[in-house]
């Protein structure tokens, strides 16, 4: 059951994303640009009642190359560059905002 809803989640998030890429190709010669912001854990008062949540906020943060988890100025920053005309030639594009967690294909060396 676990395991359908990981899946599941898995599923959406692709069709998220190829949603932003379609929408930037067809909006695009309309002068619309489309993207996402894809934080990664944040410390907030949801996300205190999902279980495990502390564990990997610490693992996040201590993993991630810049030794960091998203907080809500960095990912309110980057919705203003996208909004602003600093990302005026930017769309079709997931940013995430995860410390540079979601470049990693395992835990750094210290953490092993």
């Amino acid at each position: 059951k676990i395991e359908d809803r990981k899946r599941r989640l898995r599923e959406a998030k692709a069709a998220l994303e190829a949603s932003v890429r379609y929408l930037a190709n067809d909006l695009g010669p309309e002068g619309i640009r489309v993207n996402a912001i894809s934080p990664g854990p944040m410390k907030t008062l949801a996300g205190a009642a999902i279980g495990g949540a502390r564990k990997t906020f610490r693992q996040t943060e201590a993993n991630a190359p810049l030794r960091s988890n998203a907080t809500l100025e960095a990912v309110g920053g980057t919705a203003v560059y996208l909004a602003s005309d600093f990302g005026a030639c930017t769309t079709g594009e997931i940013i995430r905002v995860d410390g540079g967690y979601h470049v990693l294909g395992m835990p750094q060396s210290e953490n092993l």
